[in-house]
């Protein structure tokens, strides 16, 4: 079976739509690059070099320097598929990244957002 489009799509691709969809909302870019770092483990500049590279999703959590271990505590649905019911693993990451880029659009204080 071929991999879903978005593998292959790179991340640099679709950050600037995060952030519209948050500074829409009254959040920053700032508080974006907060959750993917939060997420991931990537540093500022970590990130900002894997967004110049154009680094595609499925190498970008492939290489994350450390998934945090409270995402699984990341819930809901995200197009219409719970994020917690999703088998494949780079599939699940891309949609744990949504739904905390939905939370924070939807004015959710970023210490819920961080499960903290």
């Amino acid at each position: 079976m071929p991999k879903h489009h978005i593998y292959t799509m790179s991340v640099a691709s679709v950050y600037p739509h995060y952030v519209t969809k948050a500074e829409k909302k009254g959040r920053t870019k700032t508080e974006v690059n907060e959750i993917i770092r939060w997420l991931t483990g990537y540093s500022q500049e970590e990130l900002e070099a894997q967004l110049e590279k154009q680094t595609d999703f499925e190498t970008f959590f492939e290489e994350a320097p450390q998934l945090n271990p409270s995402r699984a505590l990341i819930k809901g649905v995200v197009c219409g598929v719970r994020v917690e019911d999703i088998q494949e693993p780079t599939m699940q990451e891309i949609r744990y990244l949504d739904k905390l880029i939905d939370e924070l659009a939807k004015g959710k204080a970023m210490d819920k957002i961080l499960r903290k």
